[in-house]
């Protein structure tokens, strides 16, 4: 797009827009074209977010166990630690459990980050070149997240899916069929959903800084990096 500037002579102003669908495209490649590097980050991700699943479905397994108003099912859950009281008729997640999870998601989001910083990495002449061919900071930035975000939605939903499943084979083996019967779907929905959406919220932390670093990149600094 040119315009003339003050002095009557012409400019030219650089505006490159590419459509979302396009950008899509682009990070669905990339992925494809690493993916052992994003299965191993996806992977790490997993692991954590099944973790919390499986701790939250558990807890609501006890809660249905509970609301049964059973004795012999409290007392299996009280052999179980479950640490409930002569009037309790919900339960909770321990403090050892939490800070477990609370320590699986730190280190998941570290090796997130370090991994993204590698991929920056070792797609410097690739920043370049689009940089070069007139890719705004914002294009790569959203290119960098779009590729994040497919892989923490697919890691998240995976992981939380292992980790109801085997919560409710595990309560199943324990307590024997009745954790069928009072299984609270809706509870163990929530809890599923809301894995998803930690390891989702996670994936895109892990990613804003390398983000940020490949947008800011200079092109000339990028097409000059030797591998």
């Amino acid at each position: 797009m040119n315009r003339k500037d003050a002095s009557g002579g012409a400019a030219v102003e650089r505006l490159v827009k590419l459509p979302f669908k396009k950008s899509l495209e682009i990070s669905i490649k990339s992925l494809r074209a690493r993916f052992y590097r994003s299965l191993i980050t996806t992977l790490s991700l997993v692991l954590a977010v099944s973790f919390l699943s499986f701790v939250r479905v558990g807890t609501d397994v006890a809660n249905g166990l509970l609301a049964t108003g059973d004795p012999a099912l409290r007392q299996a859950l009280v052999r179980s630690g479950y640490d409930l009281g002569p009037e309790d008729t919900h339960t909770g997640s321990s403090p050892k459990q939490r800070w477990i999870i609370i320590l699986s998601l730190v280190v998941c989001t570290v090796g997130i980050i370090n991994a993204q910083l590698m991929a920056v990495t070792e797609r410097f002449r690739e920043i370049g070149t689009m940089k070069c061919l007139g890719a705004l900071d914002r294009f790569i930035l959203r290119l960098f997240l779009l590729e994040s975000g497919m892989q923490g939605l697919a890691g998240a939903f995976a992981g939380a899916l292992i980790g109801a499943f085997f919560a409710v084979i595990g309560a199943g083996l324990h307590y024997g069929t009745v954790v069928l019967r009072v299984l609270p779907l809706s509870d163990v929905a929530i809890s599923v959903g809301l894995a998803t959406g930690v390891g989702c919220l996670l994936s895109l932390v892990g990613v804003l800084y390398p983000a940020i670093v490949a947008a800011r990149m200079q092109p000339v600094d990028a097409m000059r990096v030797e591998h």
